[in-house]
């Protein structure tokens, strides 16, 4: 059966297995989206007439659903659909850029400011859009209550429109917009409320920007177990943040820093090996352990399975993949 979807005026033929934001794609409408996959929320509209459906609002606020908020990513016919594009204001809160700068060959530090109060938890990600509409998500690097500013850390990639648009166009003080937060990837405290227990973290490339959020959150929340950060790249150029994550580790005793590579000479400053490997050796005698897991799915997944089988908890292993944009 085929059903009609109403966009600014204009009707379209929705497929039965064709999202209503590749619908509006094939037909050259490119509004703001991302993952294509229900995690960044880049492509929320409101759902004028027609029903929603559960999957295109998993995950969203109990505002967003009672507006009749949906994913169009997720967003498949089961009838007669009308939508509406949401205006930033209504989607998204305004931020101003305060500093862009490199903090590697291929990674840039973007600062923004907001001038309204934005609850966050350090490790949870967001959408940033630009004034073209363009959406990327990005995890929250710091702690915006005691910075002031949230900071996100941005790979830059061949033909990458948002990095390249960061490299090329954007400058101190432009507007942004941001929407979210979403993510439970961060820092909590044990079920009895306890915080002497372990925490091993583990990720690669920008996978450090969530791990140095939650690793920041735990040690200002007074977190009193061992916190152990693996970071792996292919080569030491592809590390980042190795000065202040090692005076960190020399300001907090409870807290290390295992920066790794897979190609390197042995007795540098990192040590040359696999990050699976090396992260699943050093939890062998952690059973109690919350892992926290963050970079590309391929990592992810391989790893969190790994230490599931190595005997840490699931309930204890809290992971963050990080989709490609589409």
């Amino acid at each position: 059966m085929s059903f009609k979807l109403f966009y600014e005026g204009n009707t379209y033929a929705l497929e039965d297995n064709k999202s209503v934001l590749d619908t509006l794609l094939d037909q050259g409408i490119d509004i703001p989206h991302s993952c294509k996959s229900g995690v960044c929320q880049s492509c929320l509209v409101e759902v004028v007439s027609g029903t929603p459906g559960q999957a295109s609002q998993t995950g969203l606020k109990a505002t967003y659903k009672a507006k009749n908020y949906a994913m169009a990513c997720c967003l498949y016919a089961q009838d007669d659909l009308a939508i509406r594009r949401l205006s930033a204001k209504e989607s998204a809160v305004t931020a101003s850029i305060v500093k862009i700068e490199a903090l590697n060959h291929n990674v840039l530090r973007l600062c923004v400011k907001l001038g309204e109060p934005f609850d966050v938890i350090p490790g949870q990600y967001l959408t940033l859009i630009t004034a073209e509409g363009l959406a990327r998500s990005y995890s929250i690097a710091n702690l915006p209550a005691v910075d002031g500013y949230i900071e996100l850390h941005i790979r830059v990639l061949d033909n990458g429109r948002l990095s390249s648009w960061l490299l090329n166009q954007a400058r101190p003080w432009m507007e942004v917009q941001l929407r979210g937060p979403a993510g439970e990837c961060f820092y909590v405290a044990d079920d009895d409320g306890s915080k002497d227990f372990p925490m091993v973290l583990a990720g690669t490339s920008t996978g450090l920007a969530p791990l140095y959020g939650i690793v920041r959150d735990a040690l200002y929340q007074g977190h009193q177990g061992s916190i152990d950060l693996f970071h792996g790249a292919l080569q030491a150029e592809d590390l980042y943040l190795m000065d202040d994550l090692q005076a960190l580790s020399q300001q907090y005793e409870q807290f290390s820093y295992i920066p790794c590579v897979l190609k390197g000479i042995e007795g540098d400053f990192y040590t040359v090996g696999d990050i699976q490997q090396l992260v699943t050796d050093h939890i062998a005698d952690k059973k109690d352990a919350h892992v926290y897991l963050c970079g590309a799915p391929e990592l992810v997944n391989s790893l969190k399975t790994k230490i599931f089988l190595a005997g840490i908890a699931s309930k204890h292993i809290y992971h963050d993949a990080f989709l490609p944009s589409k």
